[in-house]
């Protein structure tokens, strides 16, 4: 038993870490492995006291003679379903789990019973699972589908930047050069930008993120040879007026149409902040443009 209390500690011990540093160890088997062993020692002990103590009523009245009594793998299993549900805060699908597993439907019931415990046991100490605790340690944009949130406020409420912050980034289809992207990825490490038409009207034209301006950058430096920073980049078709500038002008353009997302998701901002927040959760955004009139 001695054995087995060791590879239970040091088991959890490695888990702890493992899962810690984000080493992708698992967290499902190595949390069985520690309540089975747990739960095996337990089943070993039930077992020595009910050979020690046969001749009691309580033993005579449960136990055949020439039977054991107690059986000490059932003991591991209920531990390691109570160890993983203690973890992770499951509770009918780890049941199934179980039962998928082992195929005993005679052992549901003590499997459920050892379930609930565990959990009513782990929200006492601390009310979010190992998931939960994590996504919350690690400050993860997460929006939980079992949680209320009540807003009064509208969409230009919440929405950056506020009056008092900095303008916000965008990318003017009308005058984007390369040097432009150039200093707007090496001065600023949003996601993404969105798009207007031009500097004047502010129509919303698409979205373009960090990584497809990176892409054009790496293709005009690498690729393109001729372009300077003043090399006009194009994103949308090219309209007449486009035409005429390109043939004024000396300096190559470089045309990377279809690279811009012409349809990102975009609420007024008279939008009440119930519908943004339902929208964030069941889309699983990463954000979306506020827009007036367009």
């Amino acid at each position: 038993m001695w054995q087995v209390g060791l590879a239970m500690l040091a088991k959890a011990v490695l888990c702890i870490f493992t899962f810690g540093i984000k080493v992708p160890a698992g967290l499902f088997i190595p949390s069985m492995f520690v309540g089975a062993c747990m739960g095996r020692i337990l089943g070993v002990c039930m077992e020595q006291f009910a050979f020690t103590f046969r001749d009691s009523e309580f033993f005579q009245l449960f136990c055949s003679p020439n039977e054991s009594c107690v059986t000490p793998g059932l003991y591991a299993m209920i531990g390691a379903a109570a160890t993983l549900g203690g973890v992770t805060r499951m509770t009918v699908s780890l049941v199934v789990i179980m039962f998928e597993l082992t195929g005993g439907l005679t052992y549901i019931v003590p499997i459920m019973i050892a379930v609930m415990i565990s959990k009513w046991v782990g929200d006492a100490i601390i009310s979010d699972g190992i998931y939960d605790g994590h996504i919350h340690l690690y400050g993860y944009p997460f929006l939980d589908s079992k949680r209320e949130f009540t807003h009064n406020t509208l969409a230009c409420d919440v929405m950056r930047p506020r009056r008092n912050d900095a303008p916000l980034s965008i990318v003017d289809l009308s005058t984007v050069a390369v040097g432009v992207l150039q200093d707007l990825v090496s001065e600023t490490d949003y996601f993404g930008f969105p798009c207007v038409l031009d500097s004047t009207s502010q129509l919303l034209a698409g979205f373009l993120t960090r990584k497809d301006i990176t892409f054009v950058l790496d293709q005009v430096t690498h690729r393109r040879e001729g372009t300077t920073r003043e090399s006009r980049v194009f994103f949308i078709d090219s309209t007449r007026r486009v035409n005429q500038q390109l043939l004024e002008s000396t300096v190559p353009s470089v045309n990377f149409r279809g690279l811009m997302d012409p349809s990102p998701f975009q609420i007024s901002d008279q939008t009440p902040m119930e519908t943004v927040v339902e929208m964030f959760r069941k889309m699983g955004l990463r954000q979306v443009l506020v827009s007036h009139n367009g």
